[in-house]
């Protein structure tokens, strides 16, 4: 873990004052860029403001904010965590040019995981099977061209892409809306410590800053910030997925949507992106070869000597699923095979990780390719 900087340690205390939020922070590195000796220059500045001059001129305030700031320091080194800030050659170049660039990154995991080119997965919290099977696949596939995902660590399209990247052995960002020390939603402590491992966690807030709702659409900018290009996989017309998209654009950022199905809430936002000229995404290399970041074949691309050990016959019935999914009789019909084989070639594949049974008997396609 690097040792924060001066610069880092000394804008922690600025932000530790009462009244300092994330915008004035900004706000005040924007205007007199170093963090020493601030207090003066606020009191002395005629055009800085009643209220920002009295927050400096309060030695006690300034005090208190050393105090909370070296206790936060203590936490993040107990939780293997760091703290970077904006003048710091480790902070992302992307993130500074943007124009509310978070001051402070909170961070745990591997620097390096910024050193590659990254692109945003996000969508619905309440995403369908399709929608989640996408984003899994979306997710390895773009580690599998060295591409990192980010995304914000939610239920639903955001874990599902994660996760896709863990499995892919690539790296992958998650951003957080909470402090590093706030697992949120509950159930992701484990996707917490996974993309630490193998990737890395920021956040803008301080240990102990508990999820609450205006912070989320805040995080958005990050995201986005952060990368090349953001996709949307599942989203409603009021999705806060459609925020970060629509911040991507101010950011200078491509967007992407994929289609989903017609009859289905979620899709509704992504269609609207469609029509609004957002490329239309089916694969990671369809994003690679946009941000002409591509460097290595798809999996689906590789020549069948080079595929696993999966015969003709099983690859011929799980070429006929796609995460919509088919009963068996309907497999039957399209692969011409007795309903006795088809029923081991779908138990063959269902223990291989290629698909899976939904209830009714409906069998759909994981993330997992051939390969």
């Amino acid at each position: 873990m690097i040792p924060a900087s001066a610069n880092a340690k000394q804008w922690l205390v600025i932000s530790m004052l009462s009244g300092v939020g994330a915008a004035t922070l900004n706000h005040l590195a924007r205007t007199y860029q170093s963090p020493f000796s601030l207090s003066t220059h606020v009191v002395n500045d005629p055009l800085a403001s009643r209220r920002l001059r009295a927050i400096f001129a309060d030695p006690a305030a300034l005090e208190r904010a050393e105090r909370l700031a070296s206790a936060e320091i203590t936490r993040l080194a107990a939780r293997d965590a760091g703290l970077i800030c904006y003048q710091d050659s480790e902070y992302p170049e992307a993130l500074r040019v943007i124009d509310d660039f978070p001051v402070l990154l909170f961070y745990r995991g591997d620097l390096q995981a910024l050193a590659c080119p990254r692109v945003a997965v996000v969508g619905s919290r309440k995403a369908s099977s399709y929608g989640l099977e996408c984003a899994y696949r979306l997710g390895a596939e773009l580690v599998d061209h060295g591409i990192a995902v980010v995304s914000g660590v939610a239920a639903g399209i955001d874990g599902a892409a994660h996760r896709g990247a863990l499995a892919g052995n690539g790296p992958t960002i998650g951003v957080l809306g909470c402090g590093l020390d706030v697992v949120y939603p509950r159930g992701h402590g484990r996707l917490y410590d996974q993309i630490a491992e193998q990737g890395l966690l920021v956040s803008e807030y301080p240990c102990g800053t508990r999820p609450d709702g205006f912070r989320f659409p805040a995080r958005n900018r990050i995201i986005s910030g952060l990368s090349r290009a953001v996709v949307v996989v599942e989203a409603t017309l009021k999705s806060g997925s459609l925020i970060t998209a629509r911040l991507a654009l101010d950011q200078g950022r491509e967007v992407f949507a994929v289609p989903g199905r017609i009859d289905s809430p979620v899709s509704t936002g992504t269609h609207a992106l469609l029509r609004d000229g957002a490329y239309l995404v089916e694969s990671g290399k369809d994003i690679a070869l946009a941000l002409d970041l591509e460097h290595a074949a798809s999996p689906q691309d590789m020549p069948a000597h080079e595929q696993d050990n999966l015969d003709a016959q099983a690859r011929q019935v799980l070429a006929c699923l796609d995460a919509y999914g088919a009963d068996i009789d309907a497999i039957t019909r399209q692969v011409s095979l007795p309903d006795g084989l088809v029923a081991q070639l779908l138990l063959q594949l269902e223990l291989a990780g290629y698909i899976r049974q939904e209830p009714g008997q409906i069998y759909v396609r994981t993330g997992r390719q051939q390969g």
